[in-house]
This record gives structure tokens, sequence and C-alpha cells, in this order.
């Protein structure tokens, strides 16, 4: 049953959706992930600047590609490849471009409705914008819990086990000896809140991203000669060309949907929670990076994982063999020797921990819309989040995942619905910014202009 319910969502509703918004927000804004493509290097290097007290939109940015970058790029891509064929790659790439702009305009929409907090940090994300915006506390409310019941709990469980499992089939660790030693690692993050959730992430993710893409361009230059042609393998089965696998065309592209939307949420509202956070001058610019962070997942991450996969001789179009991580892990092996499967897990496991870090706050982020930072509340669900963490290592999680794959759909239709109900506010914020630019100014938010908006004036003093 859990699987008809999510084949009809995933299969029917939320190809339509997604591609739909992406669209409309695509020409809305006249590509604005195409146009400001070059200026996100420019607003990254001015986002390494720190204020005092605040989160930098270059730390926002590392956080969520922390979640983005994860599982889904070694372990998501692989079943992706295996159950749609490796055109299900390329659906994976259109579901990115598309969701740079709706990526853009989440994360911009967050940063403007954020609200200050006394220790000066801020909050923010789709419960505060659909609250806020458009005056929908009750949809805001469903939001906090599908995003709590989601990331918070299941995909922590589930990160754990593919962690787990990796390191047991490459190493021959115990599951419970790698549960025990994450949930230490990651109790002396957590408890230490958002900000030594940014300082772990802004060295653990830049370094993990470099070291698999250097993998990935070792295996590339290995095999030269045979990188056009994979690559066109990859187009020639997204349209049904030359079908890898026995559900076609519909096969190809639910998986392609599918796996590029849990690789990198552009769309489901959970980047927002961390864009939010950031000290910035105007809320689209961490929007322009944000869509950043959905380029460096989808169109590189997955890309090395796909050629990885595809330049070896492990995987075997339509059958049967290993999938998941493993198929990753053969591959690897196959390019460079015994260490690449080896490599593969080390990586496997700075993604995953880094993932559930990032989960742990988009959880702690739900709560606190409910609690209004109730230490004791906050502390229960982490004690929560390492119980979990501890347990998905020896579980087998498929149900689970079932379960959150579900409420992940659910999760992306409430935010996606949110987003077209706020389109004319997105559109303003995105003309002010323009304008600001053509007039050859630096731009920075103006409280006078959006006076008639339910802005937090203390977010935005500076």
């Amino acid at each position: 049953m859990l699987n008809m319910v999510n084949d009809f969502l995933w299969g029917q509703i939320l190809i339509a959706v997604l591609v739909g918004v992406g669209l409309l927000f695509t020409v809305g804004s006249r590509g604005v992930q195409f146009r400001y493509f070059g200026r996100m290097f420019g607003v990254l290097r001015g986002g390494m600047h720190h204020e005092r007290g605040h989160i930098s939109s270059f730390q926002a940015l590392v956080v969520s590609v922390a979640g983005r970058v994860g599982s889904g790029n070694i372990a998501g891509v692989a079943v992706a490849i295996t159950l749609g064929g490796p055109g299900a790659v390329f659906w994976m790439w259109v579901i990115g471009l598309m969701g740079m702009a709706t990526s853009f305009f989440e994360c911009s929409l967050a940063q403007l409705f954020k609200r200050a907090e006394p220790d000066g940090t801020y909050r923010g994300g789709p419960a505060y914008y659909l609250t806020h915006g458009i005056g929908q506390r009750g949809l805001a409310a469903v939001y906090s819990v599908l995003l709590l019941v989601t990331f918070g709990l299941g995909f922590n469980a589930v990160q754990s086990y593919v962690v787990a499992t990796s390191l047991q089939a490459s190493f021959g660790v115990s599951t419970w000896v790698t549960g025990l030693v994450m949930v230490a690692f990651l109790g002396v993050v957590i408890f230490g809140g958002i900000r030594r959730i940014a300082l772990v992430a802004e060295v653990i993710v830049p370094l993990m991203a470099l070291l698999y893409l250097l993998a990935a361009l070792l295996v590339i230059v290995l095999n030269i000669s045979a990188v056009p042609a994979a690559l066109w393998y990859i187009v020639e089965s997204a349209f049904g060309l030359e079908q890898a696998v026995g559900g076609g065309l519909g096969a190809v592209i639910m998986q392609g949907v599918k796996r590029g939307l849990f690789s990198n949420e552009a769309g489901l509202g959970s980047a927002p929670n961390v864009a939010a956070v950031a000290h910035v001058p105007h809320p689209a610019n961490q929007g322009v990076v944000q869509a950043f962070s959905v380029f460096i997942d989808t169109v590189i991450m997955c890309t090395c994982t796909a050629v990885i996969i595809l330049l070896s001789d492990v995987y075997q179009p339509g059958a049967a063999g290993v999938d998941g991580v493993i198929l990753t892990q053969s591959a690897m092996g196959s390019h460079v020797g015994a260490w690449g499967a080896s490599f593969v897990s080390v990586a496997l496991v700075l993604f995953a921990f880094s993932s559930i870090m990032y989960n742990y706050y988009l959880g702690d982020n739900s709560l606190s819309f409910f609690s209004h930072d109730n230490p004791a509340v906050a502390n229960v669900f982490r004690v929560a989040v390492l119980g979990l963490v501890f347990w998905g290592s020896l579980q087998d999680l498929s149900t689970v995942f079932g379960f959150a794959e579900l409420t992940m759909g659910l999760l992306a239709l409430v935010n996606l619905i949110g987003l077209v109900w706020m389109y004319r506010i997105g559109m303003r914020l995105l003309r002010d910014y323009d304008s600001q630019l053509r007039a050859g100014n630096e731009p920075r938010l103006r409280l006078q202009d959006w006076s008639d908006l339910d802005i937090d004036e203390q977010a935005w003093r500076d």
C-alpha cells in the first residue's frame, strides 16, 4: 500500500507540480538561475565575511550543501540508474536546473520573512513565510510537522543505516560500533546549536566535496575517450531511444524526478530553514547562493557518480545485480583498485554525518515554531535524534524509507502550494534586486519599501 501511494504521488502528481512550478519561476524570472549564474561566485565571495554573532552567507550555504550533498549523490544516483536506467540522470539534471529557480525564490522569501532571536541569530523557513507572508499558520503547522517527521526523525535513521551497512561491507565494522561512534560525535556537535553546526560544516563540506570531485576527475581522466559516449548514453536513454529497464519511459522520468528531488531538495522547503539564518544585505543575495548549491549537488556531484558507474564494467543494463551504494563502491573499485571502494565508504560517512547535522537542525527549527525555543523540548529532541541514529544503524529500514518518501512528497506539495501563493511577493523581491543592480548599487533591503508586509524590522535593522 505504501509503495502504491508513493508511486501515485511521485509518478503522477509531483512530476507535474515540480516541473510546473520550476517552469513558472524560470519563465517568470526570465531565467534567474541562468542570468545570475556568474554573479553566484561574486556573492559567494562576499558571503564569506562574518558579522560578529551572526552566521555568514557562506556558512549557511555549506550547511545546506551538507544536506543536499549526501547519500542521495552516492546511493541515490545508483538506485536511479538501476531502476530507471541511465536516462534517469538526465531527468535529475532537468529537475536540478528548474529547481535552481525554485530554490532561489524559496530561500529569498525565507530571508525576507526571517525573525530575529534574542541571542542575535535568526529563525526562518517555510513555516515562517507561510505565516507572515500569506497568513496561513495552519498550513505552516502542517508543514512543520511533516518537516519534523521527514528530516528530523525519518531520514536521520536512514542515513545512519546507510553508513553502518557501508562500513560493515567495506571494513567489517559492526553496525552497533558505527552507531555508537556516530552518536558520540554527533552529540558534541548538535548540543552546540546552529553556530557549532555551521563551524563543523564549514570544514567538512568543502573537503568532502573536493575529494569526491577529484576522485571522479581521476576516473574521467583514466577513461577520457569513453566519457562523451557515456554522456550521450544518458541523453539517449532519457527519451526512450534506448531503454535499459523494463518500465519504459515512465520509470525513467519517475526515478529521475524522485531521486533528483531527494538529492537536491529544491522545492521541499528544507534549505530555506538554513538560508534564513544568514546575515545578508538583501534577501535575494542568499537566494542566488542557494540556487548555486542546487547546481553543485545535481549537475556536478550526481553527474560524477553517474560517470563513475557508467564507465565501469560493473553496471550491466537491465541485469539484476548490485545496486545502491554497493554499486557505486564496486564501480569505483573497478576503476582504481580496492582502495576506491573504501574511499566511497569514507566519503559516504562524511556525507551522511553532515546530512544528519543538517536534518537535526531542520527538526529543531520545526520544533521552535511550536515551542519558541524551549530548552527542555530541544534537549528531548536532541536525545531522540541520537537514539534514532543508533537504532537506525541496526535496522533494515526499507519501510522507514518508504514512509519518509511519502512524507517528503507531502512536504513538497505544501511548500510548493505556498510558493505559488506567494508568487507576486517573490517577483516583487526579484524586481527590487534587479533594479538596484541596474542602478549600479549593491542591493540592500530598504524597510520603507516593504512596510505593507509583516517584516521583522529587528531582523533587518542593519
